[in-house]
């Protein structure tokens, strides 16, 4: 707090000086936002009648702005860290996307899935990372012009006001990070979309894929049952030549001992038909009971 004689001009860079009056014009408070060598910014207040409490109550306001501006500015660097980051994945996004398009074969699909796994990752990464200072960004920025509605600015001459300042060097910055920030989620919801687009088709190429092959085991198992129907066939007729082999030679013994007065030849033959069906059927009644066991 200084005696209210003292001119603006003469303490601060004219190029960069800012100065108002409070609402009231007892109080005039002023700076350029350059740091001293010491690293410190200067701020002057003129006191014009305001008494002690007031006086009091304008410092620290002044005082609350400019560190909540300092404060808000810190997520200007967090954007500029990560702009490069942004827009190598939305070139790559606009790359994959073009890519996805002409790829027809599985594993480049899958690749592509991939990749497209992996940019999602990377930028959820550096949202996650950064929400906080930007979301602290705003609450700062938005602290600053509620201190400067509550001191009240007035003109002073031909300075510009704090309020100006803000709109040329703060408000830019401020923008910078909600457009990074509004970026961020765009291309989250972009890469959300390619990715599904492109799990579909990995899906439907899948689907394809298993139908190619049921339809394979299909043919396969046709074809096993064509083989097993001719095995069992061939093996009817090979288990009722044995039959009728041994049933020959009982009759052919039981013709020479006398029991059996008929030609062994003519009740050989005339038993093949019987030994025949009968084996079909035990051979039948054995499958069906396995087919049965199996369900």
């Amino acid at each position: 707090m200084t005696d209210a004689k003292i001119a603006p001009e003469t303490l601060f860079d004219r190029a960069s000086l800012v100065a108002a009056e409070n609402s009231d014009g007892r109080a005039l408070y002023a700076t350029d936002f350059q740091p001293d060598p010491s690293g410190f910014i200067r701020i002057l207040i003129a006191d014009r009648g305001l008494g002690a409490e007031r006086a009091g109550a304008l410092t620290q306001r002044v005082l609350e702005m400019e560190t909540y501006r300092t404060l808000a500015l810190l997520g200007l660097p967090e954007a500029q860290r990560l702009a490069p980051s942004v827009a190598r994945i939305e070139t790559r996004l606009a790359e994959v996307t073009a890519a996805s398009r002409a790829a027809q074969r599985l594993e480049t699909n899958q690749g592509l899935l991939n990749e497209l796994t992996a940019l999602a990752a990377e930028l959820e990464a550096g949202a996650a990372a950064s929400q906080f200072r930007f979301g602290a960004s705003r609450a700062y920025d938005q602290i600053v012009h509620l201190r400067l509605q509550t001191i009240g600015e007035r003109k002073v001459g031909g300075l510009p006001t704090w309020s100006s300042f803000l709109a040329r060097r703060m408000a830019p910055a401020m923008r910078t990070c909600a457009t990074l920030e509004d970026r961020q989620a765009r291309l989250a919801e972009k890469l959300a979309r390619a990715a599904n687009l492109l799990r579909t088709r990995v899906d439907v190429e899948l689907e394809q894929q298993n139908r190619d092959v049921l339809r394979s085991m299909n043919e396969r198992t046709r074809l096993q049952l064509m083989l097993q129907a001719t095995v069992e066939g061939l093996s009817v007729a090979a288990i009722s030549y044995y039959v009728v082999g041994l049933f020959g030679y009982l009759v052919k013994g039981a013709h020479d001992s006398g029991l059996v007065r008929v030609d062994p030849s003519l009740l050989t033959g005339a038993f093949v038909p019987v030994a025949i069906l009968l084996v079909w059927w035990i051979v039948r009644r054995i499958r069906k009971r396995h087919i049965k066991g199996v369900n």
